[in-house]
């Protein structure tokens, strides 16, 4: 299956165990995050390689 550029709410909260609300107010902070950074960001989504590299143990996780 082909990896997307960007996750969303549902597929955050499965990777971190979380419920959907918490994989919004996470996207809504990383968004933030890369807003601050000078990047255009999508609400209700944000990009994977960022969530991957922001989120611990993911990308052995997703590598794998």
């Amino acid at each position: 299956m082909e990896k997307k550029l960007f996750v969303k709410a549902e597929e955050v909260a499965n990777d971190l165990e979380v419920s959907v609300a918490t994989g919004y107010k996470i996207i809504r902070k990383l968004n933030d995050e890369l807003q601050e950074k000078g990047f255009i960001v999508v609400s209700g989504r944000v990009s994977r390689k960022y969530f991957e590299e922001r989120c611990y143990g993911l990308s052995e996780k997703t590598a794998n």
